[in-house]
């Protein structure tokens, strides 16, 4: 490497300049203020812990984006978060082992090892809610309303809800007789929505009505009539119903958008499954779902529901609309007179900015200064 090169970052990294970090921080504390009303306490997991618990219960793909490194003390496997979820299951199901309902919250950044789509970055900064305990649909509809409620807080003018559930999907496989090989073939069709690449993977399928409903599953988006006419999931169809109903008289200006073929998350989600979606942008800004027992592998089985959003993402998208206060400030010269540092505390106590110019040049942020008028210091314009 060139000493041109040293200050490239790698592929996907970024780093946040004042402006940028300054609105990243603004929308973090709003949001976590926002999340604290509703009741959800506020933990911060730490960045890498061992593989035998962080890379537990969210399937394969959170195994491919983490990074591994070995501890130096123990020689054991850790690795460099890629999640949080998880890292907040085992805080529910251990550190705090609490009875009844929990709420929590967390915001940090997470490492991946690639990127999860063309413009994603590797480095997002998640921030999400979890609420354990409660196995209800009233549980799953106020994680739903707190996530719509951070577009919200976020200044995001036009969200798309989009829903799906799980359990359609998996009353479809039951008695299929497929094997494990059979049903990764079938799910990556699906998700792909490739209809020669599921007709194919579903001739395994015996059952010639169970083929078709499967391959017609693909092709289930839309407006709540895709609802229409489900025999084998009367259970999911009911909830969709009735979570799709209370957020449309809640919050009558989001666009409900039902998508059964989409499987964020198959192998982990035992439920409802969410995101909301901005027009203009092919990624969801905020995903979640119901997956309960992800804490059995810390000796705790507990319902859960949860949802995240990235920061960055939201930053992006939000762009020049997310406006941050102009910092205005005092410049005072750098000198060891003890009245006028007294008075510089006093002024930052009260909440000025003050900078201190040793070099007698003026920071190009401050619209006043200190001056000693008579051996008093006063503030007056530049």
């Amino acid at each position: 490497m060139t000493t041109h090169d040293r200050w490239l970052l790698p592929d996907g990294i970024e780093e946040l300049l004042p402006v940028a970090a300054a609105k990243v921080e603004q929308l973090r504390r709003q949001l976590l203020d926002l999340y604290g009303s509703w009741g959800y306490q506020l933990v911060i997991p730490p960045l890498v812990e061992f593989t035998e618990s962080l890379l537990i219960g969210l399937g394969s793909d959170i195994e491919l984006l983490t990074f591994r490194v070995t501890d130096q003390i123990s020689g054991r496997s850790m690795g460099i978060r890629a999640d949080i979820t998880p890292q907040v299951a085992r805080i529910d199901a251990h550190s705090l082992a609490q009875e009844g309902v929990s709420r929590l919250c967390y915001a940090g950044e997470v490492l991946h090892t690639r990127q999860t789509s063309l413009l994603a970055s590797r480095s997002p900064i998640k921030l999400g809610a979890e609420l354990y305990g409660d196995p209800s649909l009233q549980a799953d509809l106020e994680v739903i309303s707190l996530m719509l409620e951070t577009m919200t807080t976020a200044g995001v003018p036009r969200v798309i809800l989009d829903l799906g559930h799980v359990g359609i999907y998996r009353a479809l496989l039951h008695g299929s007789g497929l094997d494990e090989a059979q049903e990764q073939a079938v799910f990556d069709a699906l998700q792909r929505k490739s209809l020669p690449d599921l007709g194919d993977a579903l001739q395994a399928v015996s059952n010639q009505q169970r083929r078709q409903q499967i391959l017609e599953l693909a092709g289930m988006h839309g407006d709540e009539t895709v609802l229409q006419n489900i025999p084998y999931a009367d259970a999911a169809v009911a909830e969709l119903r009735e979570v799709s109903g209370a957020i449309a008289r809640r919050y009558p200006a989001v666009e409900i958008y039902f998508d059964l073929g989409e499987l964020r998350g198959y192998h982990y989600h035992t439920g409802l499954v969410f995101a909301a979606y901005v027009p203009g942008h092919g990624q969801a800004v905020a995903n979640g779902g119901r997956y309960d027992d992800v804490g059995q592998v810390f000796g705790r089985a507990r319902p859960a529901t949860g949802f995240n959003t990235d920061l960055k993402a939201l930053l992006e998208i939000l762009a020049g609309s997310l406006a941050v206060p102009e910092t205005v400030a005092i410049s005072a010269p750098a000198q060891g007179d003890a009245a006028l540092w007294e008075l510089v505390a006093e002024l930052r106590a009260g909440g000025e900015v003050v900078i201190s110019s040793s070099s007698g040049e003026i920071d190009p942020r401050c619209d006043r200064q200190l001056r000693s008028r008579e051996g008093k210091w006063k503030v007056e314009k530049c």
